[in-house]
Formats: C-alpha cells, structure tokens, sequence
C-alpha cells in the first residue's frame, strides 16, 4: 500500500519547501520579467515604428503568446512527471526557463536586425511558456505529496510564494536599473541586465533543487504500478476519462485569479505610465510593495484553507476582485503614490485568497499517477482563456473606449465564472492522498487471488 501522507518524513519538508519556493521564485521571476519588459520597454525596443499604445499592445502580444506553449508544456511535463517523477522535470524546467530568459537579455533590437528581432523574442518567449507550463504542478506537488493532510494548505501554499516573490525581485530589479540610469540609457542596454541576471539565479535553484528527494508518496504509487499486470493506460486519458470534471472546476477558479493578477501587476504599468503619466519607477514601485505584502499573506491564507476550507476562502477573494476591479483604476487615476499602492495592494490580498489555497486545492483533486497531469492541464489550459490574452485585451479596451470601465467588467465577468467553478467543485480539505491509490492497489490484488 502507498505510505500515508502522514507519515512522509517531516524532517524532509522544510527543505522540500524550501526548494519549490526558491525554484518556483526563480521561474516567475523569468516569466514576470518579460511581463514588466512588455510594458515598459519591449514596445520601444522590438516595435519603434508603431505609436505608443500599438507598440504596447504588440509588445503584450508576444507576452501572450507565451502562454500558447504553457498547455503543451502542461501535456508533456504532466505525462513525463507522472511516470517517472517530479524532481527530474523540475529540473528541466528551470533549464529550460533560465536558458530562453537569459538569451532574452542577448537579442539584438528591431533597429539592428528589423524583424527578425520580434521573432526571436517570440520564439524565447514560447520557451519560456513551455518550462512554466510544467513547472508549476510539479513544484506544488512535491510539497503537497511530502507534507501531511492536516496542514496541507499551508505547507503547499508556499511553492504559491515565488510567484510575487518572483514579480517582487523582477520589478525590483527593473525598478533599481530605472533608478540610476537614464531612460536613454535604461532603453539602450540598461533593461538587459536583469534578464542576464537569471543566469545566476538558475544555478542556485538548480544547486538546491537536486539536493531534495522525490515525492515518497509518488515512489509508492511506481512501485504498486510495476506489480500490476494489465497495461497502464496515459495519464492524459486517466486523467480525461476519471477526472474530466475536476479538469473543468480548475479551469473554471483559474479564471478571475489568473486575469485580475496579470491587469493589477502587468498590466498597471502599462496604464499608470501611459495614462495616469506617471513614472515608471513609482509604478514598478507600487507592485513592488503590493508583491511584499502578498508574499507575506499567501502562507496566512494557505493556513486559514486548513480551518475552514478551500472553497470559502477561494471564494471570498474572487468575489472580492471582482468588486474591487471598479475601484481599481478610479485609484490609479488619482496619480497618488499611496492610492497606487493601495489599490495594487488590496488588489492582490484577494488574488491571494484565490491562489494560496489553489495549491492544495488542485492537488487534492487528483490519483498519484494521474496528479500532475490533471493539476497541470486544469492549471494551464487556463491559462490560454486567462492570464495569456488579460493585458491584450485591458489594453485594447482601453484603446477603443479610453475609459478603464469595461476592463473592471472584463474582470467582473471573470470573477463570475471563478465562484461558479468552485460552487460547483467539492471540498477537498484533510483528503488523504494516499487513499484512492490505496483503493486501487487492493482492487488489482482482489481480483487477482479470484
């Protein structure tokens, strides 16, 4: 029988944690930079010829199609994790990630190669998507798969941490490089810098990533498979034929988290210093202070998911963002520092409902050996109708309307879909995830002693 969740070694998980954080940290940091870029830069740099809002919306284009590659990235990474580990894809991830962004930082511009420029940026960018796509539920369940039912919230809610962590550090970097240069300067070679960066950064998440164990409750599920004798059929169809509708409840609570997330940190920058005509360094500064504090709450809200469930807190931050996504730009508006950062904040502490608990919540969802696949396709299929389009989309309203209403009704909308989703889900607080391994184990073994 598999090993109980538990009893999986406590003295194990601290640095289980520790790994997925600083990994996971690593990645987004990766994938943000290129997002903060995008609104910043890429729009001078890779488009010059196109007025400044059309530079914007290309540039977020390429940002977008990032997120194209994440389902594939999902579909390999989960299949590939599911029948031979986490650890081994995690590590090709952060390769992978690194690799592509520190590349990023090497690209010529449009004014040195012309076009052949974006579409290196394009193709960098779908690296990129590819490596986050399996990165993500593979770093979540790790730690969910090590650590025990009771606080399951909130031990997975840390691999959730890298994600503002990961914005934290690139609008930091960002914001330090704006800061003590010119925007000549920063816009001549200035903005390369914290994509070369992340070369560094890769061999310090590879050098703390292989020093941790694999999953000891997916090393039992292996083990109880090898004994089998009928033929095992792809996790994909498992997870298709068994779990097709906890696939569609994922998808459905990634919506309003994904898409509020991407229009109050990328997105914003974009608009504070677009429209409200503010400095690029006060509105890196903004998500930066929002990204610290969110930091601080995912683990809160990951704990709170162990008292009183998944759902309640899941639901209380999308109705929050949908509400709150029409006070939002009002705030910005006002072009004061504190009401920029307020409204970034409180934007962010209820992503954070939605998202500390996610970890937990999805991988509660799923069998071993169907887990990451089924979290990872419920994740980034997602992703596609969310996150990819959101500043696409904010920016071209915003273009036709010049008013940031139907961008606060875009996420009204989102917001909609998500309680819908998790009403329909079922609570999955304290579930063993050993149990239905189990199950399955002594169903083979009773029907090969008739």
């Amino acid at each position: 029988m598999a090993a109980s969740p538990d009893v999986a070694r406590p003295a194990s998980l601290p640095r289980v944690v520790a790994a997925s954080l600083i990994g996971t940290t690593i990645e987004w940091y990766d994938y943000f930079l290129y997002g903060s870029a995008a609104a910043l830069v890429f729009g001078h740099v890779f488009f010059p010829k196109s007025d400044p809002l059309t530079g914007t919306l290309l540039s977020f284009l390429t940002y977008a199609i990032g997120f194209a590659a994440r389902p594939l990235g999902a579909l390999v990474f989960g299949h590939f994790g599911d029948r031979i580990g986490r650890k081994k894809l995690l590590v090709l991830s952060l390769l992978l990630m690194g690799g592509a962004t520190t590349l990023i930082g090497c690209l010529p511009t449009h004014n040195q190669v012309g076009v052949a420029a974006p579409v290196m940026l394009t193709a960098l960018r779908l690296v990129q998507g590819f490596a986050l796509g399996g990165e993500w539920g593979g770093a979540v369940l790790l730690v969910s798969e090590h650590g025990d039912r009771r606080r399951r919230g909130f031990w997975a809610s840390w691999p959730q941490g890298g994600a503002p962590a990961g914005n934290l550090l690139a609008a930091g970097v960002l914001s330090l490089m704006t800061a003590v240069q010119s925007d000549a300067a920063f816009l001549a070679w200035g903005w390369r810098v914290p994509f070369l960066l992340s070369a560094v950064l890769v061999m310090v998440g590879l050098w703390i990533r292989l020093a941790v164990d694999e999953s000891p409750l997916f090393k039992a599920a292996l083990a109880a498979a090898e004994q089998r004798t009928e033929p095992q059929k792809p996790p994909l169809v498992a997870v298709l034929r068994d779990h097709w509708r906890d696939v569609l409840v994922a998808m459905g609570a990634r919506m309003a988290e994904n898409i509020s997330y991407y229009v109050m940190t990328t997105f914003v920058l974009a608009y504070a210093v677009g429209q409200a005509h503010l400095p690029k360094q006060t509105a890196l500064n903004a998500v930066l202070i929002g990204s610290a504090i969110q930091f601080a709450l995912i683990p809160l809200f990951g704990a709170l998911s162990d008292r009183v469930g998944r759902k309640p807190v899941y639901l209380v931050g999308a109705v929050g963002v949908g509400i709150w996504s029409f006070v939002f730009f009002g705030m910005v508006d006002t072009k004061d520092f504190a009401s920029l950062v307020t409204a970034v904040t409180v934007g962010l502490v209820f992503h954070s409902m939605m998202y500390a608990p996610q970890a937990a919540f999805f991988s509660e969802l799923f069998a071993t050996r169907t887990r990451y696949s089924g979290a990872s396709i419920g994740a980034q299929f997602s992703s596609v109708a969310a996150g990819a389009p959101a500043p696409l989309i904010a920016t071209a309203l915003l273009k036709d309307y010049g008013s940031a209403t139907p961008i606060a009704v875009y996420v009204a909308i989102a917001a909609a879909i998500t309680v819908l989703a998790v009403l329909c889900g079922r609570e999955t607080r304290g579930a063993d995830l050993a149990e239905a391994d189990d199950a399955r184990v002594d169903s083979v073994k009773a029907d090969t002693t008739v």
